[in-house]
């Protein structure tokens, strides 16, 4: 769930591979012109208003008794946007890495 105010620097835990998140970025930031930098571990994607920049780093895997949940901690660094923009963008890359459930 996306907060009601992004600020232009966060972290958070995200389950999921690198791999994962890379598939996941066209559809998330549709507006977007992608910079893939997948050996540094970053994405620079750069808005018609500004610039999201995306680092990630691996984390040990969740267990939950015989399920097991690849973590990554992902960085998000805006420059540029608004406070309402920031919450566009992100609430549309929530929705875009969100997998199904109940």
């Amino acid at each position: 769930m996306t907060p009601s105010f992004v600020p232009e620097k966060f972290e958070r835990v995200m389950g999921c591979t690198p791999a994962d998140l890379l598939s996941w970025l066209p559809g998330a930031l549709p507006a977007a012109a992608l910079a893939v930098d997948a050996v540094n571990v970053n994405c620079t994607a750069i808005l018609p208003d500004g610039v999201l920049k995306i680092r990630w780093s691996p984390l040990p895997d969740a267990r939950i008794a015989l399920l097991t949940i690849p973590r990554l901690r992902v960085a998000f660094e805006y420059s540029g946007l608004s406070d309402v923009r920031r919450y566009t963008v992100q609430k549309r890359f929530d929705l875009g890495t969100q997998r199904g459930g109940g």
